[in-house]
């Protein structure tokens, strides 16, 4: 009578356990073979596998670009102003009533963002703490209205939070991410729908 190959090894496994060459079971995944890590392989630190795990799971952050953000004006005549608000799902507006909103330099920090994270939907690491020197910060009214005064000359993502429930079609209240790129000149006022649509 033929010994299958997959009795082969469990026969083989055994003799390594009862040797004591070996330890500490592992089960091979579609297998249903036990198996075990040599003592070499048993030495990996666990913290080690878990920022791995991490780092699989959040995108890190470009180092933070400090002379691109020195050339950026910091005063200027601008004015960004408009309104927040989603689209539900029949068309209604569901506007961003008391939220904050920030204006964000674009340069190639910014962008990793906006492209991973806003874009993407991918969770990002920290932002360096310098950052906060370069965004400037405002509250939209009862009727999701806001402006951004003294704004200087460049382009810019205007980003706030919508918090929908039921009328966006969940069952719980979300706090909805938006975002746009503008771009202003020296002086002068420009309008902004900051809308998103949920379907």
């Amino acid at each position: 009578m033929k010994i299958k190959n997959i009795d082969k090894i469990a026969i083989l496994l055994l003799a390594l356990f009862m040797s004591g060459c070996v330890h500490q079971e592992l089960i091979l995944p579609g297998t249903g073979v036990t198996t075990v890590p040599t003592q070499e392989e048993s030495t990996v630190d666990v913290s080690d596998l878990n920022t791995t795990v991490q780092a699989e799971q959040t995108v890190p952050r470009i180092p933070f670009p400090v002379s691109e953000y020195s050339r950026l004006p910091r005063s200027g005549s601008a004015t960004i102003k408009g309104s927040i608000y989603l689209i539900g799902p029949t068309g209604q507006k569901i506007y961003g009533k008391q939220t904050r909103l920030y204006l964000n330099p674009v340069t190639s920090y910014s962008r990793q963002w906006y492209r991973e994270s806003y874009l993407g939907g991918h969770k990002m690491a920290k932002a360096d703490p310098r950052l906060f020197n370069y965004l400037k910060f405002t509250t939209s009214d009862a009727n999701g209205r806001f402006a951004f005064y003294g704004v200087p000359a460049g382009s810019y993502y205007v980003i706030g939070v919508v918090r929908c429930a039921e009328e966006c079609g969940y069952d719980t209240l979300q706090n909805i991410r938006v975002a746009k790129e503008v771009s202003v000149g020296p002086g002068g006022t420009t309008e902004v729908e900051l809308s998103k649509t949920i379907n």
